[in-house]
């Protein structure tokens, strides 16, 4: 089974654009804007604040109905590092896999929607089909907060919304919430045969991280209520500690980074919360018991929601029937459907490709994955007729 060539050669031009995280997505998505336009489909473009990525919102169909919402990032992770057997730019097809960066994760689902364009507008709809295209979702998820800011403006409050990641086409109804918190400490440095006249940095961080091994007991003795994820429990690891000069220097600076998920009831924001006040209370304030001048810098540099199950919801029946199933799973990473969850969207995961090709070495996605993909889409349109 293989998708139609307009989809593989959408998705060629797709691929082509390194919409890695750190760089603008603004080629890509004027190049979907003019290839929008030439089917007579008029897209709007909202830039972000720094103008160097932006939304794009599209609507086929009817004014005045609510929409069905298909929902994609635009930006990849990185390839340094990697190593690849062919460019991760350049779509290569091999033993019926299509290789490249993106491809899975999740530049096939954005081909899939421009590669039914046509046959949505030759088939007159009752419903509409909306097209979002988002950013940063691999680093901050900026992208997503930005397109419910701009729900009822660029685009109008949709029944449903279907974000497609990868699930092997099998529809998600919950996923883990996630965060990121990063602290560094800065206290004052000092010989280290005059401990008394400095305030360590390091160790300031090794009694926050005695805290957070603390919380994540806590998170395992409490469980996951919903019996759903593995493992079952809210997690907690600390990714990076850098901090000190020399092994003779009471160190003046430590960072800790430490990234959070929760399953869906655990309030992530209130354990960073808990874990802030910590910080900024009993660590800083033992510190400043030396070195008044002690501070704690705190920065979150991603958050997102989880997905809760939400059964009898228009887009779990929706995307049931299209998926041809009675069941819906779950999946132990974050996606930015649980923002537009949050924001009163009835929301599922579907879409085509392997998480586990996700973010990795020769990342790909394959023609029958991609072939499946359409058949839910051409089901769509025939529920939209």
């Amino acid at each position: 089974m293989k998708p139609s060539a307009d989809i593989i050669a959408i998705l060629e031009k797709l691929v082509a654009f390194d919409t890695t995280s750190k760089n603008s997505n603004l080629a890509l998505v004027e190049w979907v804007r003019a290839f929008l336009e030439s089917h007579g489909v008029k897209p709007v473009v909202v830039p972000n604040v720094a103008g160097d990525k932006a939304l794009l919102f599209a609507r086929i169909g009817p004014s005045g109905v609510p929409a069905i919402a298909l929902s994609a990032h635009t930006d990849v992770v990185p390839v340094t590092g990697q190593t690849w057997t062919s460019d991760p730019f350049t779509l290569t097809e091999r033993d019926g896999k299509l290789y490249g960066r993106g491809t899975c994760d999740m530049k096939g689902f954005i081909a899939l929607k421009l590669g039914m364009v046509q046959e949505f507008l030759e088939k007159p709809l009752k419903r509409p089909v909306e097209f979002v295209l988002t950013y940063d979702e691999e680093t901050t998820m900026e992208g997503v907060a930005h397109a419910l800011h701009e729900l009822g403006h660029a685009w109008s409050k949709p029944a449903a919304v279907i974000v497609g990641e990868p699930t092997m086409m099998e529809v998600v109804d919950a996923h883990l919430s996630i965060a990121g918190l990063r602290l560094t400490f800065n206290g004052r440095a000092a010989h280290s045969s005059m401990p008394h006249l400095g305030a360590s940095a390091v160790l300031a961080a090794q009694e926050l991280m005695s805290e957070l091994v603390r919380i994540q007991q806590r998170f395992e003795d409490e469980g996951d209520p919903t019996g759903r994820f593995t493992p079952p429990y809210s997690t907690l690891n600390i990714g990076r500690v850098r901090g000190g000069t020399a092994h003779n220097i009471v160190a003046e600076t430590c960072m800790v980074e430490v990234s959070l998920r929760g399953v869906p009831g655990r309030d992530i924001e209130k354990v960073i919360d808990r874990i802030i006040r910590y910080a900024e209370g009993t660590v800083v304030t033992k510190m400043r018991e030396t070195a008044p001048e002690s501070t704690v810098e705190v920065r979150r540099w991603l958050a997102a929601p989880a997905l809760a199950p939400q059964p009898g919801s228009e887009a779990e029946k929706l995307a049931m029937r299209l998926a041809g199933t009675n069941r819906t799973t779950t999946v132990s990473y974050a996606t930015e459907a649980g923002s537009f969850q949050r924001a009163g969207l009835p929301t599922v995961v579907c879409g085509p490709g392997s998480i586990d090709q996700a973010h990795a070495p020769d990342e790909f996605i394959s023609l029958e994955q991609l072939a499946r993909g359409e058949q839910f889409l051409k089901r769509l349109l025939e529920e939209l007729r």
